[in-house]
């Protein structure tokens, strides 16, 4: 009977033991598991963000140069201030101030004192003219012109229309805001301004507050 009770009680603590390290076994496999789970969670996190970042900066460059269109975009410097990037950041009499291509249309701007009055306009759309343009009007006219700052006035206010037109919106008549209107002819990529058939070269730019389409001729209201 004595042997019969010690079996009995060694059993019961064997079968005790087994149970308690099974349990102890379960136990560090879902500390484990969880532990795993919170790893990965956490490298999800942490990589996920900037994969999503870079990939947003890589589309901004490529957007804004898909937008544009005219063989004339080609002499917009590749970067800096005066790059299409560059001028999308800033107002866009300050914008044309860095492009090389506008040198003398910022300096009409400037004796006209209408740069602070095209920055801060809400939403416009200018029409360019490069060097060359105003280097086609006679040396003495342009000189009179710059001189007389109510006639500059009254050309560069010509040249700027209420309103973002997108090249969809481009073609048509347009008040502008020296008041006047101004014909715009053509369709997709080819279009001509005025009554001169000045052509826009590069189209579409984008500024800070305005839209910008260079041309190769000076408007006369």
């Amino acid at each position: 009977m004595n042997r019969s009770l010690r079996r009995t009680t060694g059993l019961a603590a064997l079968a005790l033991t087994a149970t308690l390290g099974l349990a102890a076994c379960s136990d560090d496999g879902d500390s484990n598991d969880t532990a795993a789970d919170d790893s990965s969670m956490s490298s999800d996190m942490s990589t996920t963000p900037s994969d999503d970042m870079s990939s947003s900066d890589d589309m901004g460059s490529s957007d804004i140069a898909a937008q544009t269109f005219g063989s004339g975009c080609s002499a917009i410097p590749a970067d800096g201030a005066g790059s299409l990037d560059g001028m999308a950041t800033e107002p866009v009499a300050t914008a044309a101030s860095a492009n090389p291509l506008l040198t003398t249309l910022v300096t009409a701007v400037g004796e006209a004192e209408l740069v602070d009055t095209l920055n801060s306009a809400d939403g416009i759309t200018v029409f360019a003219p490069t060097d060359d343009a105003f280097g086609a009007v006679p040396k003495k006219d342009l000189n009179a012109l710059l001189a007389d700052k109510d006639a500059l006035t009254k050309v560069l206010t010509y040249h700027v229309v209420p309103g973002q037109l997108t090249p969809d919106q481009l073609a048509g008549t347009h008040k502008t805001l020296e008041g006047e209107d101004l014909v715009v002819e053509g369709s997709g990529e080819e279009f001509t301004v005025g009554a001169n058939k000045a052509a826009v070269i590069c189209g579409n730019v984008p500024t800070a507050n305005a839209t910008v389409y260079v041309i190769d001729g000076v408007l006369m209201p």
